[in-house]
């Protein structure tokens, strides 16, 4: 799939929904189906770590492999429809203004942060982190439900060995990317707080939520 930049005609002033997730801090809410949720780059270079479940059915939920499958593409871009593990169509992105998006690099955790960067980073604040917190506050989701998670923004190159490496951002301030909900979706934001690579420019900064029926 070829990377495909797509502007949306919708207006901030006319969403029924809006909200700023403060940098490094995560988030949950509710998208019903034929809505349009749109994740906003407020200062550029912020990864927004990103899980979709089934409002339904919990145990439904975003499936990394059926999505880059399905579209033969690594990356995310405008027209690639985000599937779930039962084989069904969660989202659609109908709207890119970045360009491409991350869905192997994974999400920020203690072991992570401890093996690639140093002991003294164990307790630095992570994704995975961010997660359980949203999941405790709200219930309906637990560590069991966290699986491989989207980036929006963030820039992960595949080398030709078939490696990962984090790279400076492709985003800039006021990048956003529009998802239809194709079901009604929980989703599950950790806005990264990421201090050791260059995901989030070393500054973590905050994102925009809008929602339009």
């Amino acid at each position: 799939m070829s990377v495909a930049i797509a502007t949306s005609q919708k207006q901030p002033d006319t969403a029924v929904y809006r909200a700023t997730i403060p940098a490094g801090e995560p988030w949950l809410m509710e998208v019903k189906a034929g809505q349009t949720l749109r994740i906003l780059d407020l200062e550029g270079n912020q990864a927004v770590d990103t899980l979709f479940y089934s409002l339904a059915n919990p145990r439904e939920r975003y499936d990394v492999q059926r999505t880059l499958r399905r579209q033969n593409s690594v990356y995310l871009s405008t027209g690639s429809v985000l599937y779930s593990n039962l084989g069904k169509p969660m989202l659609t992105i109908i709207a890119d203004t970045c360009g491409r998006h991350d869905t192997l690099g994974g999400a920020c955790a203690q072991e992570s942060n401890t093996v690639r960067y140093a002991l003294e980073k164990r307790y630095m604040h992570s994704c995975r982190d961010n997660y359980l917190r949203a999941c405790a506050h709200d219930g309906r989701l637990g560590k069991g439900d966290i699986g491989p998670n989207i980036n929006f923004f963030m820039n992960v190159p595949v080398t030709a060995e078939g490696g990962l490496t984090f790279e400076d951002g492709i985003s800039a301030p006021g990048k956003y990317v529009d998802l239809r909900a194709e079901m009604d979706v929980i989703v599950l934001i950790s806005n990264c707080p990421q201090l050791n690579n260059p995901c989030n420019a070393y500054n973590p900064t905050p994102a925009e939520l809008l929602v339009w029926n």
